[in-house]
């Protein structure tokens, strides 16, 4: 759905009248209706979300014993989907962030009131452009849009090698719908620096390092996986970088149906970035038949608005959980292992 825009290129209010889905989004104006919940799906949900909070208990407080206990039930609950009511907590336990924000009080406050940035004006330049149909992004200088602005800043000062480049905006987007700033900011340190999972900083430093490193691998993978469609891609000169880029530098959070951004994110903060990969060559996989058909315009259409039952959560994932994203031979192993990491 396009946003609302004001003379001056700002989003403008939410109308009254526009409805909001379950996360806050405006509703698309066309499309089939959300499916109703029965009363047997919702009991199911809160039998789920009981198991979680013993799993967790009070604040988090017997996780790291449950998850040392049943690392498989943690994995297989998680790949199942967090429970929304708890997935702020989760996120930050599964991360390392909570740990990161309890080592460093008043930290987040000293960057944000005491430090200035060489990235505001960049920074203020695209809050707009951050899930703009969310009501909680929607006002002009709004508490959502300030927030976003206060992570940002934070980060570009904490690490000022990085600074700021775009595609963080929407990490931090996600984060700030499921929890405060200070616990944002601190979940955006875990993940480029590495606190559990292998850094993302590469994704956003000069030249992008490590997006250039994990399409080269991607575009292996394809290639091994999908021998037909990797040559039709040869023969198209398609590569990843025309349509996979963002899958990397957002974690699927900037162009993907929420839901299955959530579902993934789940996932890649457990278990680490294998699952980008995993779901791009799921997408792949499920849409084979008909991208091998396609001539080049076409095709890049299509590898860019892919068709609403691929993007089913419960279609899409379990074919990227069944995924191996190395072949058994030595030499490939060598040369892309580290995404195992």
């Amino acid at each position: 759905m396009e946003r609302k825009r004001t003379d001056d290129g700002e989003p403008g209010p939410v109308p009254t009248h526009v409805p909001v889905d379950r996360f806050g989004f405006l509703k698309q104006e066309h499309g089939s209706s959300p499916k109703t919940r029965s009363s047997t799906e919702y009991e199911r949900e809160e039998r789920r979300v009981r198991k979680w909070r013993k799993m967790i208990g009070v604040g988090g407080s017997d996780w790291k014993h449950y998850v040392r206990r049943k690392p498989h039930v943690v994995k297989r609950r998680i790949r199942k989907g967090i429970p929304d009511c708890l997935r702020g907590l989760v996120w930050q336990l599964i991360s390392g962030s909570r740990d990161l924000l309890l080592i460093n009080p008043g930290v987040y406050e000293q960057l944000v009131i005491y430090e200035t940035s060489a990235s505001e004006l960049d920074i203020i330049r695209d809050i707009s452009r951050t899930f703009p149909s969310h009501v909680f992004f929607q006002k002009r200088h709004g508490p959502g849009q300030r927030s976003l602005y206060n992570v940002l800043k934070a980060y570009s000062v904490y690490d000022r090698d990085v600074g700021y480049v775009q595609g963080m905006g929407f990490l931090a987007g996600l984060l700030l719908l499921y929890m405060s700033e200070e616990d944002a900011f601190w979940l955006v340190v875990a993940l480029l620096k590495g606190a559990v999972h292998a850094p993302m900083e590469g994704l956003y430093q000069a030249g992008l390092p490590l997006v250039q490193q994990y399409l080269s691998q991607f575009e292996l993978l394809v290639k091994e996986q999908m021998p037909k469609l990797g040559e039709h891609f040869t023969q198209e000169m398609i590569n990843p970088s025309m349509y996979a880029s963002q899958w990397f530098i957002t974690v699927f959070s900037y162009s993907f149906p929420f839901p299955l951004a959530l579902r993934i994110w789940d996932v890649f903060l457990y278990e680490g970035v294998k699952i980008v990969f995993k779901v791009g060559l799921a997408l792949l996989k499920y849409c084979h038949d008909d991208l091998v058909k396609l001539p080049f315009e076409k095709l890049i259409h299509a590898l860019r608005n892919f068709p609403e039952d691929a993007m089913d959560p419960d279609t899409l994932l379990p074919l990227a959980y069944s995924i191996k994203i190395y072949n058994p031979n030595r030499e490939t192993k060598t040369h892309i292992g580290r995404i195992l990491r």
